[in-house]
């Protein structure tokens, strides 16, 4: 398929594939043949609400199938905050190693490991150490305390518009989205112990279920992958940060420990990857939101941006899973027909929990 039919064949929403709002990379040469269409069956095959997008950093095209619609994003936008933070580092207000209190107050819902540290007077710590542990661990009272620092919501959609990032939406942080998805009122309380899940599995299933595809209908985090791709394009090509804080965030990305068997289990050994993945709430064997993305580069240096959300499905997570690793698998048999995958990973059940 050339150039001009990879860029603007229509999505599954009827749309153009090429992001309209967003700064986009300049295109020097089409699309591989084919991977526009492996990339459209990949999702006319799967049961659910899905979008692809794969951005090329070094030639700037891209394909995908699915790519404007909104869809939620979950702890993906955790990359946006770590963004805000290192825009501000390299402005001069804060270190890595600016110190950083995090109490009780701070706590958050599922995914925080963190919280065992905090005692009645608080944790210590660092921007840097919050960065590690929001990127690599997805640890959402990490991550919210940042959000908190760099100066709310309104700080990383300042962010988001100044660097012209496109159709993505920043919500309100960890606590009231979640909240909100699950039918609950916040309450400081469900912050600790089993409280949230425990109020949440009270509620009557007819308002969990109309909370849940309310959310998943209209989601306040939600983006295109198309913009997602483009904006790690982008960082990638060093359009977004400083040369030390883009490869610090493509470092740490490369370090996550989330998701070993979403997009990360077929790529090959001698391929660098870094991601970041988001995980909404399952209800009734459907999960608001699994989603992986990130920027994989081959050992000659060729890079390409990846976003691949789902926004809504009731397959099991082994085909989630597997979606994700034909993408990549996609994306290095156009590279270099005939690569051998030797050192792929086979789908599994991947990690549990939200992150």
């Amino acid at each position: 398929m050339g150039a001009s039919s990879a860029q603007q064949s229509p999505d599954r929403a009827g749309m153009p594939v090429a992001m309209r709002s967003a700064a986009t990379l300049r295109a020097t040469a089409p699309a591989p043949a084919g991977l526009a269409d492996a990339i459209a069956l990949t999702v006319r095959q799967f049961q659910g609400k899905a979008g692809i997008a794969v951005v090329s950093v070094d030639q700037g095209w891209q394909v995908a199938t699915g790519g404007e619609q909104r869809l939620p994003q979950q702890s993906v936008s955790k990359l946006w905050v770590a963004m805000t933070v290192l825009d501000a580092l390299d402005a001069g207000r804060l270190t890595l190693s600016t110190p950083v209190t995090v109490t009780r107050e701070d706590l958050t819902v599922f995914h925080q490991p963190i919280a065992a540290m905090v005692k009645d007077d608080g944790y210590q710590t660092t921007v840097g150490d919050l960065l590690q542990r929001a990127l690599t661990e997805s640890d959402n009272t990490a991550n919210d305390r940042l959000l908190r620092f760099v100066g709310g919501p309104d700080a990383v959609r300042r962010f988001i518009a100044a660097k012209r990032l496109g159709d993505i939406r920043f919500g309100p942080g960890e606590r009231l989205l979640q909240a909100q998805t699950a039918g609950l009122e916040w309450r400081p309380e469900l912050a600790t112990g089993n409280r949230f899940v425990r109020a949440r599995a009270a509620l009557p299933l007819a308002q969990r279920l109309a909370a849940y595809d309310a959310y998943v209908a209209n989601p306040p985090d939600g983006a295109a992958p198309a913009a997602i791709a483009g904006a790690l394009a982008r960082l990638k090509k060093g359009d977004l940060l400083s040369p030390f804080s883009t490869g610090y965030l493509i470092a740490t990305m490369e370090a996550s420990k989330t998701g070993k068997m979403r997009l990360r289990g077929a790529v090959p050994t001698g391929w660098r990857f870094g991601h970041k993945t988001g995980t909404g709430q399952n209800l009734v064997g459907r999960t608001a939101g699994y989603n992986d993305v990130g920027i994989l580069t081959a050992p000659d240096g060729r890079s390409y941006a990846i976003a691949v959300m789902i926004g809504d499905t009731p397959r099991p997570v082994g085909e989630r899973q597997a979606l994700m690793q034909s993408v990549v698998a996609s994306i290095i048999a156009f590279h270099a027909p005939g690569t051998s995958m030797a050192g792929t990973a086979s789908p599994g059940t991947g990690l549990g929990g939200i992150y």
